[in-house]
């Protein structure tokens, strides 16, 4: 194997999906977790068994109410999905997830097509300049169609929406003409490399879309190729740190504080000291277990490093939006 793959390997992206109530996020994510194989069956939102919907309230309701995460591990990267609520009721709990993601999935339904919440989840985004990835859904039932759909994302959400799935010399002309350094290279040699493409959408210049219905699998497979192709994991240092994004406990009463590490290693049994919400004298605790979530499912490491999501034991006074370390 070579270096660079070697490198790629180590690849730990935080990925989020983000929609309007009922647009597919939660039968995307399952779509996603079955084509990468992480699932042997399709759950479904209506049948009370999505993977992600793990609360009683939750398969009662039809909705995602609380932020989950499952482990996407594909070809060289590694994505942690965090599966957001898509009501505004439940907003609060979709606007702490953010503070943690590497990049986007804002999911639309194509029956729909962009609604009032699509346009405020589509600012929060971008104040926060999270790189974003679109997919519009439920393409089998009837919709505009993918022209007038498109049209739709350019007006209301941002003219450097550009459809992935037809990628020709019309479709890389369109991505050169993102940035004028870009659109000189693209004239002088005909081509745009890959790495270009990845870093415009980091920037912020570039939104990937795609279509496909993941109730049917339809586009889901050449989703997730698109992802692993033009996603890279942030640089991170070597000190610790981490971002709290949630509070929670599991059926046994455990207090878990849910954390990304933004830097450095973490072990069982690590010291961590911080300031209580209320308070003014640090507080220093033992990490007892690291949990690393998958739906309802976790499995206990002795270490986790910079990118990943896990779950920390031992914590009594965290609170969320707390940073930890450097």
């Amino acid at each position: 194997m070579s270096e660079q793959k070697r490198n790629t390997t180590k690849n730990q992206i935080c990925l989020g999906l983000l929609a309007h109530v009922d647009a597919g996020k939660t039968t995307l994510s399952e779509a996603m977790l079955y084509e990468g194989g992480q699932l042997r069956r399709l759950g479904r939102v209506d049948h009370q068994d999505a993977f992600l919907d793990t609360d009683v309230q939750e398969r009662e309701r039809g909705i995602t109410i609380f932020s989950k995460q499952a482990v996407l591990p594909l070809e060289y990267t590694a994505f942690t999905l965090l599966d957001t609520p898509g009501h505004v009721d439940f907003s609060s709990e979709m606007e702490r997830t953010l503070q943690v993601l590497d990049y986007a999935v804002l999911v639309i339904s194509g029956t729909d097509g962009v609604q009032a919440h699509t346009e405020t989840l589509w600012r929060l985004l971008r104040r926060r300049q999270i790189p974003t990835f679109v997919f519009l859904t439920k393409m089998d039932l009837p919709n505009p169609g993918r022209a007038a759909l498109m049209a739709q994302l350019r007006k209301h959400l941002d003219e450097g929406c550009l459809d992935f799935t037809e990628q020709n010399e019309d479709w890389l002309e369109a991505i050169a003409m993102r940035e004028d350094a870009l659109l000189d290279q693209y004239l002088d040699t005909g081509k745009v490399d890959p790495r270009d493409i990845s870093g415009l959408i980091r920037l912020g210049k570039l939104f990937p879309c795609f279509f496909g219905s993941a109730l049917h699998l339809d586009g889901v497979t050449e989703f997730l190729q698109g992802l692993a192709a033009y996603t890279e994991a942030p640089t991170y240092g070597e000190d610790f740190a981490a971002r709290v994004f949630k509070i929670a406990r599991d059926p046994q009463g455990n207090r878990l504080t849910y954390v990304k590490l933004t830097g450095g290693t973490l072990h069982v049994r690590d010291p961590i000291a911080y300031y209580p919400l209320h308070g003014e004298e640090i507080v220093e605790e033992k990490v007892t277990q690291l949990r690393l979530y998958s739906g309802e499912k976790f499995q206990t490491v002795s270490a986790v490093q910079a990118g990943q999501v896990c779950a920390l034991l031992g914590l009594s006074q965290t609170w969320p939006s707390q940073g930890f370390g450097t």
